[in-house]
């Protein structure tokens, strides 16, 4: 029963935390060593990535629309060999180009990136405040004046390499794109719904992949109910966060994520100093 608790919350947590611009992968370390959880399925960075495989099911159902065009735009531009004026067609190989970085970065140094910073607290913190600073820069700087219309190749690719920096946890995988897209002249809810579109390929190519180590290594049965219990949590809170954000944007600043950033970046240094 212990297990689908922390499951349930930790789904929860990865939910609301994987779209909202304040890091998963930060909360998915920091609430069990704040609450002083010691489950090694459940505390495992397998485990965290499966749970993007709700957030998965949550950007599925609710772009199922966009996604669906920009597939059948993608196929049918690779079947005409052309992209030609279709907008649809451009922003699907614009997703596609994104995806590049991560995906290399992701491959190359997956194992450094699973254990070398999750016992580190004090990293946690400082890159959560780094996300904080760029997302505080890129809302001073930023134009505000493009839409996704207005997107290019470059564009695509700089904001595929912020995704592929989020693999350090606590700068937050949406944070940095958004900052990103900030960055680059973007809307605010035009960099958001293009994180979203492009997180969907990396999402599921990540917990594709553990999948296979996980069942490989065998599951015991209170484990699959425990990984069942956390992907449908993160699902549902995925599903409200992603909502929320998109209509958020498009009339407030992220300042208030800002904010939290810092403030969750306090708590963890006393914390530490606390021990």
């Amino acid at each position: 029963m212990e297990g689908m608790i922390h499951a349930a919350v930790l789904g929860l947590v990865q939910g609301l935390s994987e779209f909202l611009p304040i890091s998963s992968s930060a909360h998915l370390i920091l609430v069990p060593t704040f609450l002083g959880w010691h489950d090694p399925f459940a505390d495992s960075a397998a485990f965290d990535v499966m749970l993007h495989m709700g957030t998965l099911v949550a950007l599925l159902i609710y772009f199922r629309t966009d996604l669906w065009r920009y597939l059948t735009a993608w196929l049918a531009s690779i079947r005409e060999r052309r992209i030609g004026d279709d907008p649809n067609r451009r922003i699907a190989w614009l997703l596609v180009i994104s995806v590049v970085p991560a995906a290399l970065l992701g491959s190359l140094f997956e194992s450094t990136f699973d254990t070398a910073f999750r016992e580190q607290i004090a990293w946690i913190a400082v890159f959560i405040l780094v996300g904080a600073g760029l997302l505080w820069l890129a809302e001073r700087w930023g134009s505000r004046t493009r839409g996704l219309e207005a997107m290019t190749r470059t564009d695509a690719a700089i904001i595929g390499v912020g995704q592929a920096i989020a693999l350090f946890p606590g700068i937050s995988r949406s944070g940095i794109t958004i900052a990103t897209g900030l960055f680059l002249g973007l809307e605010r809810d035009a960099a958001a719904r293009f994180s979203f579109l492009m997180s969907v390929p990396v999402i599921a190519g990540a917990g594709l992949w553990k999948a296979r180590t996980i069942v490989g290594g065998g599951l015991a049965g209170a484990q699959v109910g425990e990984l069942a219990v956390g992907i449908l949590t993160s699902a549902i809170f995925g599903f409200i966060a992603v909502a929320f954000l998109l209509r958020y944007l498009r009339g407030h600043g992220t300042g208030i994520f800002i904010a939290y950033r810092i403030g969750l970046a306090a708590v963890v240094f006393a914390f530490l100093l606390s021990r």
